[in-house]
């Protein structure tokens, strides 16, 4: 539909280059958020100074934006009603028909492996998604609110480009699920890949172990025995933040399962499987935080606590800078999840994982010109692993030796579910 407005050709980068910046902002506009002081900011003692630390308050903030895709879908219906009389949501074309290569081909396959695909649903049903069923995508919205939290918790001890690293596991928890339930094969070189993956994930959080980052406002000018304590506290919370946010990819990888299997029975469109997951999770956070609250946040133990959801709402509407990035977040993850929905089976595996690349590296850059961390030549060394791991992982890279090379190397989840956020 798009595609008579705009050249298919011209409409692919900007939709890449809208993903990559969206999904930049929203680690980047996370990490401003957690670096907001909340209480007691005039006091001369930076660590007795207390910052926003609401982890489900930011992962009820990603599934409002996740419901943004409502409004994609109800302004593509009216478009397709009034304007083109189809009658229902198209999504956007951004490949050219015309010019048949084996990579457009590949492309626009979306042939499940394990011949599941034949279960989708034809005629335009919902297939395991009919009717009451819907509620199915409950599952994965759990297992997102699961992980997301877990990840915010971790973005609270970490470097956001460690954390954006630290992601990087996934591609271990995928493969290894993919194994067990979906009943995929991995190769012998992928297998050493996913070794890779775990030496480069681990790198990385001895980086930043070794040279941990202190809040912004936190440096002073304390006694020797003082830094010297702080450097073994701050260490032990950068290895407790890795441990969250790469355990936090096992509710990730479940939840891309998920939504592979339910992709490969229905043919109900992605970006409608986003907004269902973003309705449900919201509810079910909601229904948690009040949970919470009522149980552990209205104690006196509890209080000014991330369960204590009075105070948290307080932070929010009361301090500018908050309430300002709320708003921002949530924008920039629907526009992530609408933009990498478009060109996710617009472009090959390699353009994906250059992309993930990319939005990795201008997280770093950005920190780093902000001073929000310092520069650590082990963390390259680890980045390096995981990005060269991840590519043989998924083909784009041949093995180094030659009993490793296969002929080709099938995709695990050929639905190709994205990262929400």
């Amino acid at each position: 539909m798009a595609s008579t407005i705009i050249p298919a050709r011209a409409i692919i980068p900007f939709l890449v280059g809208m993903m990559l910046l969206t999904g930049v902002c929203n680690t980047l506009l996370t990490k401003y958020q957690d670096n907001q002081c909340v209480r007691d900011c005039e006091n001369p003692d930076p660590k007795k100074r207390a910052h926003f630390e609401q982890p489900v308050i930011q992962t009820l903030q990603m599934f409002i934006g996740e419901m943004g895709c409502w409004l994609v879908v109800g302004a593509m219906s009216l478009y397709a009603k009034y304007v083109t009389k189809q009658g229902s949501y198209q999504p956007i074309r951004t490949t050219d028909d015309s010019e048949e290569t084996p990579d457009n081909a590949s492309i626009r396959s979306h042939t499940a492996l394990n011949g599941n695909g034949a279960n989708k649903a034809a005629g335009g049903t919902d297939g395991v998604l009919s009717g009451w069923r819907v509620l199915l995508l409950a599952l994965p919205a759990t297992c997102d609110i699961c992980g997301t939290t877990l990840m915010n918790v971790g973005l609270l001890l970490v470097a956001a480009s460690i954390y954006q690293m630290t992601r990087g596991a996934l591609v271990l928890f995928v493969g290894l699920f993919s194994v067990v339930f979906l009943r995929r094969k991995l190769h012998l070189f992928q297998w050493l890949s996913l070794v890779g993956v775990m030496t480069g994930v681990a790198i990385v959080g001895l980086a930043g172990a070794i040279q941990p980052d202190k809040k912004p406002g936190h440096v002073g000018s304390e006694a020797p025995h003082s830094n010297m304590t702080d450097l073994g506290s701050d260490a032990v919370k950068v290895i407790i933040g890795v441990l969250m946010i790469a355990g936090a990819q096992i509710f990730t990888a479940t939840q891309f399962v998920l939504e592979e299997w339910i992709l490969e029975r229905s043919a109900i469109e992605p970006i409608r499987v986003v907004g269902w997951e973003g309705l449900f999770g919201f509810s079910i956070t909601l229904l948690g935080m009040v949970v919470l609250h009522l149980a552990v946040g209205r104690t006196e133990a509890g209080r000014y606590g991330p369960f204590d959801m009075m105070e948290g709402w307080r932070q929010f509407w009361e301090y500018r800078p908050v309430f300002i990035s709320s708003i921002l977040i949530m924008i920039s993850i629907g526009g992530f999840n609408f933009f990498g929905l478009s060109v996710t089976r617009s472009v090959s595996a390699t353009s994906r994982s250059t992309i993930d690349t990319c939005r990795t590296l201008f997280i770093w850059i950005v920190s780093l010109g902000l001073g929000w961390e310092t520069f650590k030549w082990l963390q390259v060394v680890g980045f390096a692993l995981l990005v060269y791991f991840t590519f043989l992982f998924n083909g784009i890279v041949q093995p180094p030796f030659e009993f490793l090379k296969v002929e080709e190397v099938e995709e695990l989840l050929p639905e190709e579910p994205i990262e929400h956020n």
